[in-house]
């Protein structure tokens, strides 16, 4: 088996912006990166998250909320951070030769208003992390 860097998303819940980025990457550079997410805790897989994944093409379903492994978070080659309190409240990294970084996005399971337009925040929030993750791939940062 190949050993290709890896990169661990984290999130508060694991729900939505980790999840989203874990797909991305996943589809886009899978065979370039082992991908992973989990948060600080589980929340569930949001299913909003799941829909604006599918519209594009993507297919989370199969995924599960998970908590911060030690184990992996200290193997991980990139450990990246999509929510300020995730980025704030991390378990102490013991690899000191991790890349961390934070990519903030705003959290669409906290949009309010028509279902409409709770979907459309979803659906602004997966263009941003995509458009992030499309240049972690051509520029690898």
């Amino acid at each position: 088996m190949e050993n290709k860097p890896f990169v661990y998303f984290l999130c508060t819940g694991n729900s939505c912006r980790s999840q989203i980025a874990d797909g991305f990457l996943n589809a886009l550079g899978g065979h370039l990166y082992e991908v992973k997410s989990a948060g600080l805790e589980a929340h569930g897989l949001n299913p909003r998250a799941v829909q604006a994944m599918q519209e594009a093409g993507v297919d989370i379903s199969k995924h599960t909320s998970n908590v911060i492994d030690p184990e992996l978070l200290n193997r991980a080659d990139y450990v990246i951070t999509l929510c300020g309190h995730a980025d704030e409240h991390c378990p102490v990294i013991s690899n000191q030769q991790v890349v961390k970084w934070h990519w903030g996005f705003e959290d669409p399971a906290k949009a309010v208003g028509t279902e409409e337009e709770i979907m459309a925040k979803f659906r602004e929030v997966r263009d941003e992390i995509r458009k992030r993750i499309e240049q972690f791939l051509a520029e690898g940062k």
